[in-house]
């Protein structure tokens, strides 16, 4: 059994190798996924995005904040079933706005610089996702948890 500092680790380094992620969100018992960017807090505790206020995923949001989002290393690759790791994240979501949404948007665009136009239109919201716990799987078939908020 992984101790929960290595999961934590592994997950980190996940996170920090991937730009994409895919949001999925629900709304009138019909899930959605969308391929978003992402940054991760060090902490682990919070994912943020940053999406248009008139999206089908923001309208998700606003009626449903429970969400799931999934971050892997795969590159389609049939040493992808035995090499590559991908989580799950079980979250839910709420637009930032306050003190601390400059310092978040930094992070962001240092991750996404060729996104800072983007991040940074007054019609897009910057999506903070609170996270409950992660779903780790490696080697296809080995599936570690990591629970932070209940």
């Amino acid at each position: 059994m992984a101790k929960a500092d290595d999961i934590r680790q592994q997950i980190a380094n996940l996170c920090s190798s991937q730009k994409l992620a895919v949001l999925c969100t629900q709304r009138e018992n019909q899930p959605y996924a969308s391929l978003v960017a992402f940054v991760i807090s060090k902490d682990l505790k919070y994912l943020y995005l940053v999406t248009p206020k008139t999206t089908r995923k923001f309208t998700n949001l606003a009626a449903n904040p429970q969400v799931s989002i999934m971050i892997n290393s795969s590159q389609n690759q049939e040493s992808d079933f035995h090499r590559a790791m991908a989580v799950t994240i079980i979250g839910s979501a709420a637009e930032l706005s306050g003190r601390k949404r400059p310092g978040i948007m930094k992070s962001y665009v240092e991750k996404h610089p060729y996104l800072e136009d983007f991040a940074k239109s007054p019609t897009c919201a910057l999506v903070k996702i609170r996270i409950k716990s992660y779903f780790l799987v490696k080697n296809f078939q080995n599936v570690m948890e990591l629970h932070l908020h209940e």
